[in-house]
């Protein structure tokens, strides 16, 4: 029996799984951690918190299993996307990594439209600029801090980090790089127009390979810390959101992903590069090669009720009960609607499909007869609609598909899920495996050591949609009334919310 590991790099934990090769979870561990907001906005994260994490559970997988070292082929890593890891000459980390969700760079995007142009970032990048992706933090680091620029040799991406101190070696992939714009989408590989124009020596990046290459063996050293052998092979990995994709079987046209973690993501493939001319989805390389996909992200999906739950359940003074059953069972005993409580979930800002990082979290309606229920349900209904604003652009440009397949932490939920499907006016398959992002690592990992022949061979092995959730005519309906009302509050406070920023 052989054996592969699928590690995901996330906002706020790691996970690692070890698969045998039928496909079949064997051992997981998994570490938790925060991000620090020393400002409204801000959102950093010390990488060396990533390394310690990713090379405990490891360790922990190794002990846990009791398998030869030398039966793990190979391990695939996936993690947060956009975020900016920089390394001095010597390759330490010079600062906190500035995460994805982080809204400091208004200027500095318009700074990148100003000096790439914005036909030219959509057409080269399929992208327009944004706050949340790297190049903008980058220009924001020559800006405000030139001192760490200077000192700054390499650029990277968190997942790509793993990597170098799993292989010492600076890599990228090609469905993370196109979340840099920096890369050009019909070569998958770094523009040099674009690295010129923003005064970015290429050598800072690291090679670009596609998502199943093998990077290299382990180090010695990073074996000796992991317990895994020195022959075990790393591939480049991928994206945090093309990697689930994988983990859900979403590798050709026809089929839409939505992962519900942190942010909340619909993603579907594509044969060609596909557009959206106003830029409200995004289009990257896919980790299947010559393909490529769109998606959607909500930023603040399961953040708002990850957030909500630490202020108003008190997760640390109650650790004996379940604070997700809690709340969904609060939320069943709540009518549909939340007796005209609504939530927007922009605690981030947004990106599909409003590109505005002046946005914030808003609940609209508060009465003295709302409960915590009333929040708790306003906030995943809100979500919900989130969701719908996005599938109508993807719908508007041409995605279609004949399933929607959901996976993340949010899966877990059954009324969440029963209330996504009445937004979307779709049946929701719920995977039997809800870590799509290690899985799909997995998966292309098997594939890079020969075990199978393919991609779509290991996806065989690896992937099993469930059951689907169906929704309700009439909850549909009643969802299209408030539908309507969340959009118009929204445009309501578009201008309210620059103002409230410039205050």
């Amino acid at each position: 029996m052989v054996f592969f590991i699928g590690i995901d790099v996330g906002t706020s934990n790691t996970k690692a799984i070890l698969f045998d090769q039928e496909g079949n979870e064997v051992v997981s561990s998994q570490r938790y951690y925060s991000f620090s907001q020393p400002q409204p906005g801000y959102a950093e994260q010390d990488p060396e918190i990533w390394w310690q994490s990713v090379s405990e559970c490891l360790h922990e997988l190794m002990q846990k299993s009791q398998i030869s070292s030398e039966s793990v082929l190979g391990l695939g890593v996936t993690g947060q996307m956009h975020g900016l890891v920089m390394l001095d000459k010597e390759d330490k980390v010079l600062c906190d990594s500035i995460l994805w969700c982080d809204q400091r760079t208004i200027a500095e995007a318009a700074m990148l439209d100003r000096l790439v142009g914005k036909e030219t970032l959509l057409s080269v990048t399929g992208n327009p600029a944004l706050t949340g992706f790297t190049a903008a933090k980058i220009l924001w680091v020559k800006t405000h801090k030139p001192e760490l620029w200077e000192r700054c040799q390499k650029i990277m991406l968190p997942k790509d980090y793993i990597n170098y101190k799993l292989t010492n070696i600076h890599t990228t992939d090609v469905s993370d790089a196109s979340g840099t714009q920096l890369l050009d989408l019909t070569t998958r590989d770094w523009s040099e127009p674009i690295l010129n124009q923003l005064a970015i020596p290429k050598k800072r990046l690291g090679k670009v390979f596609e998502s199943g290459d093998v990077v290299g063996p382990m180090t010695k050293e990073a074996s000796q810390i992991t317990g895994l052998s020195p022959k075990t092979i790393v591939i480049a990995g991928a994206g945090d959101q093309a990697a689930a994709a994988i983990g859900n079987g979403i590798v050709k046209p026809g089929l839409i992903s939505l992962n519900l973690g942190s942010s909340g993501v619909l993603f579907a493939t594509t044969k060609t590069p596909v557009y959206d001319p106003q830029g409200r989805i995004h289009t990257l390389c896919h980790a299947v090669k010559d393909t490529w996909h769109v998606m959607a992200v909500t930023q603040g999906a399961g953040l708002s009720l990850k957030w909500f739950a630490e202020q108003f359940y008190h997760p640390d003074t109650n650790p004996a009960v379940d604070i997700n059953k809690l709340i969904d069972n609060e939320v069943e005993k709540t009518p549909l609607g939340a007796s005209g409580l609504v939530f927007l979930p922009y605690l981030m800002g947004e990106r599909s499909p409003h590109l505005d990082p002046y946005a914030r979290g808003v609940f609209f309606g508060i009465a003295p007869i709302h409960t915590r229920g009333h929040f708790s349900r306003a906030i995943m209904e809100g979500v919900a609609l989130s969701f719908k604003d996005c599938l109508s652009v993807m719908t508007g440009i041409g995605i279609h598909s004949d399933e929607i397949r959901m996976s993340g932490g949010g899966a877990n939920s059954s009324i969440w899920t029963t209330i996504i499907a009445n937004c979307l006016k779709r049946p929701i398959r719920i995977m039997k495996e809800k870590e799509a992002g290690v899985r799909g690592m997995a998966i292309l990992a098997m594939a890079a050591s020969g075990t199978e022949p393919s991609i779509e061979d290991a996806i065989k092995r690896f992937v099993h949609p469930g059951s689907s959730v169906v929704g309700e005519a009439d909850d549909m309906e009643q969802y299209e009334k408030y539908y309507r009302l969340y959009q118009s509050i929204y445009r309501s406070l578009k201008e309210t919310f620059v103002l409230a920023h410039e205050s």
